[in-house]
């Protein structure tokens, strides 16, 4: 990592369903945590720990081999994006419950503007219900929570709707906030965007970590990026303000989000008073490497051999701030991603024949309808679902029905194109046994304007070429690690199927707090070191 960084964080260093109110209090003998850091890696596939576990030496090696480590485990939602695989870390819930279904109807709020920076509103006024930091405060309402990511949904969505700190990343090279939070930023940040890291960067080059000798993949694949700047070094540009823009597509952005981490646990006394705190960590990198470069890449190789070193960094400056034996740690993914066709398809023909739009196919069939007296916008398609807006319809004296009959018709003859489910089917279907129902029914909350969902043949991806691209109901965007760190945990490698909403149920148990609503999640009690009580258990609906 670069020099610079590195010295900015020596620096750091010194200076199954719980019920409503069900009973719940943490392993005997053992004190409360008192900070839960959650720290979710944007595209973390789990298949890169084992794959580059040898070189691993840092955070991850520690997590992965000091901790309980659960290798089948699933973001098991079928829209695999940032949005709902952040909103599921720390709620317990599927996107159903909470509400957030897509990126484009995250946390995008024009009546939020942002505080400190340039960009878009934001704020978590579409999520629904609570999460662990809302279980943390009526237990105790001292409990306090930060967090922090290069994206507002990552920053935004681990806290839900609490009124705690949350800050992100903006193109002025500054980290940002909302008027949901606050009105102006507090002095510790400030005082952060001062050091105008991103910018006193401009020019400097992402080199490899290691010897050339030591990546096994080609550092030549011209389907990467777009087909530019494919090659080691990737060079920051030399202009400040182009700098900053470009910061977050490089691994120093990650170092940079820790760094702030960090200094919010001083400034704000994390962990260090009577209470259990939460610090929530969200590392963007790992995600705009692998859709720039593809997951096959030199750079992601790179990217997790530099996370793996910051996070050791990171760890180790948390103990040398708090008593390490009260902080415990959870890692996973809010999604992972699909290989670039051009790199696995057996031809460039069958590499272009793997990308997938329906988008023409609503706006065709919404122009269709216009002369009918249907309104513009009253019929799209993004993300595998299609979207209706149920009122528009009613007005134009529309039949709705035979509109996505004919969507799904046609849908079906693409090629690509493996399913078009109506979600009234999925619902009333049998789901236990069809990993792809199931995922769609764990999307979609019953008062979307969504009637229909379509799933891709293995090897097609929504989207255009020189991208790669997640966000199915499949494997590859779904698998993702889920660990547990700390005391009150056994380490170990579980291959038992386990879901990202069992990390907020796990670490209530933990800390001995109760759950305010039913939860998807269920504790993951094989990875504990007491297993919880048999009255406790039947209580939490632990199966």
């Amino acid at each position: 990592m670069h020099r610079r960084l590195l010295e900015t964080v020596a620096t750091v260093v010194a200076i199954a369903v719980p019920a409503p109110g069900a009973a719940q209090r943490p392993p005997a003998n053992t004190e409360p945590p008192r900070l839960v850091v959650m720290i979710t890696v944007d595209q973390l596939k789990e298949e890169y720990l084992d794959k580059y576990a040898r070189q691993l030496t840092g955070g991850l090696a520690r997590l992965t081999r000091g901790g309980a480590f659960f290798t089948n485990a699933f973001q098991d939602h079928a829209i695999t994006e940032t949005a709902p695989g952040h909103a599921s870390t720390m709620s317990g819930r599927f996107p159903r419950g909470t509400g957030i279904v897509r990126n484009s109807a995250g946390v995008n709020d024009p009546q939020s503007p942002l505080v400190g920076g340039p960009g878009p509103g934001a704020s978590p006024f579409r999520f629904r219900g609570g999460t662990f930091t809302d279980w943390l405060r009526v237990a105790d309402p001292g409990s306090r929570a930060l967090s922090v990511s290069r994206k507002d949904r990552g920053a935004i969505l681990p806290l839900g709707r609490a009124h705690q700190q949350a800050f992100w990343y903006s193109t002025n090279g500054n980290f940002v906030t909302s008027t949901y939070y606050a009105d102006s930023l507090p002095t510790w940040v400030q005082r952060f965007n001062a050091r105008g890291t991103p910018r006193a960067m401009a020019g400097e080059a992402w080199t490899l970590l290691r010897p050339a000798s030591e990546y096994a993949e080609p550092d030549s694949v011209p389907a990467e990026s777009g087909g530019r700047d494919y090659v080691f070094p990737h060079v920051l540009p030399s202009d400040p303000d182009a700098a900053a823009r470009s910061f977050m597509e490089y691994p120093f952005m990650d170092q940079l989000t820790l760094d702030l981490a960090l200094e919010g646990v001083q400034a704000l006394g994390l962990g260090a008073g009577p209470h259990t705190d939460v610090l929530a960590v969200s590392l963007s990198t790992t995600d705009a490497v692998g859709h720039r470069y593809g997951p096959d890449s030199r750079e992601i190789h790179d990217q997790i051999l530099r996370l793996d070193q910051m996070l050791g960094v990171f760890i180790d400056s948390l103990y040398a701030l708090r008593d390490s034996a009260r902080i415990v740690f959870a890692l996973t993914a809010d999604h992972g991603v699909s290989p670039m066709p051009e790199v696995r398809a057996a031809s460039p023909e069958a590499a272009r024949g793997a990308y997938v739009d329906l988008g023409p196919l609503a706006a065709e069939m919404s122009r269709s309808l216009a002369g009918r007296g249907l309104e513009k916008g009253a019929l799209a398609f993004e993300d595998g679902v299609l979207i209706v807006d149920y009122a528009a319809f009613a007005r134009a004296r529309v039949d709705v029905d035979s509109v996505v009959r004919a969507f799904r018709a046609a849908a079906l003859r693409t090629p690509g194109v493996a399913r078009a489910d109506l979600m009234s089917e999925l619902w009333a279907g049998d789901t236990i046994k069809d990993a792809v129902s199931r995922r769609w029914v764990h999307m979609i909350p019953r008062d979307q304007p969504i009637p229909l969902v379509v799933t891709l043949k293995p090897g097609h991806v929504w989207g255009g070429p020189g991208f790669a691209h997640h966000g199915q109901p499949i494997d590859q965007d779904a698998h993702v690690p889920v660990i547990f760190y700390g005391p009150p945990f056994r380490p170990g490698r579980y291959t038992g199927f386990a879901r990202v909403v069992d990390i907020a149920p796990t670490l209530a148990w933990v800390t001995g707090i109760r759950p305010t609503e039913p939860l998807d999640g269920r504790i993951l009690r094989d990875a504990l070191r007491e297993p919880p009580p048999a009255a406790a258990r039947a209580a939490l609906g632990n199966r």
